[in-house]
C-alpha cells in the first residue's frame, strides 16, 4: 500500500492538469457569469426594515436574557454544580461555590450555593446549552425582547447575580400562577 492510495477522509480526488483552451485562459466566460449574478441581485426586492416604524419578528426559537430562577419561597435554585459552565462552548460562565451558613436557609435551597455567578455577555453566544445542562433548572434564557445594553467599558458586560437573579416579586407571582 503506497501513500498515493491512502485517503483518511475518503474524499480524495485526482486532479488533472489539462490544458485550457483560449476562451478559458482569458476567463471571459467566468467574468460574464459573475456579472450575471450581480445584475440579478441588483433587481431583487430589498429586505431592509425601517426599524423604528417597523419591528422585525423574532424567531420562535429566540433566546433572550439569562435569568437565575428562584423557587416558590424565593430561594435561589442554583447549587453551583458547574454544569452550565462546563457546557458553555464560549466559556462565558464563571462561578464560585460557597457553603450555606446557619440562618441562610431562607436564601438558598441546598447547602452549597453560588456566591459569585457571572456571565460575560461579550463571549456568550446565546446557544442555550447552559439551560439544557442545568440539573436544577436554575438558569434559563428568557423570551423577553430585552437585549444586552450597550456600554463603553468591558466590565459593564459581565453580568453578576445582581442582574441575573430573578426578582423576588416575579418568583412569588410565578408560584401563584402555578397554583
Amino acid at each position: 500500500m503506497s501513500l498515493d492510495t491512502i485517503s483518511l477522509s475518503g474524499r480524495k480526488k485526482e486532479v488533472s492538469n489539462k490544458k485550457m483552451n483560449f476562451w478559458e485562459s482569458i476567463y471571459l466566460v467566468a467574468i460574464l457569469k459573475g456579472l450575471m449574478i450581480t445584475i440579478k441581485h441588483l433587481f431583487k426586492r430589498k429586505v431592509t426594515i425601517k426599524y423604528p416604524e417597523q419591528i422585525r419578528e423574532f424567531s420562535p426559537v429566540y433566546r433572550g436574557q439569562h435569568m437565575l430562577k428562584r423557587d416558590e419561597k424565593g430561594r435561589e435554585n442554583c447549587t453551583a454544580c458547574g454544569m452550565c459552565a462546563v457546557a458553555c462552548p464560549a466559556e462565558a460562565i464563571t462561578m464560585t461555590a460557597a457553603e450555606r451558613k446557619p440562618g441562610e436557609e431562607h436564601l438558598y435551597r441546598e447547602e452549597k450555593y453560588a456566591s459569585v455567578y457571572e456571565i460575560n455577555m461579550l463571549r456568550c453566544i446565546f446557544c442555550g446549552l447552559c439551560e439544557e445542562a442545568c440539573p436544577k433548572d436554575a438558569i434559563y434564557l428568557t423570551e423577553s425582547k430585552v437585549i444586552v445594553k450597550s456600554a463603553s467599558h468591558r466590565e459593564d458586560f459581565i453580568y453578576g447575580k445582581d442582574k441575573l437573579v430573578m426578582p423576588l416579586e416575579m418568583a412569588i407571582k410565578n408560584s401563584k400562577s402555578l397554583n
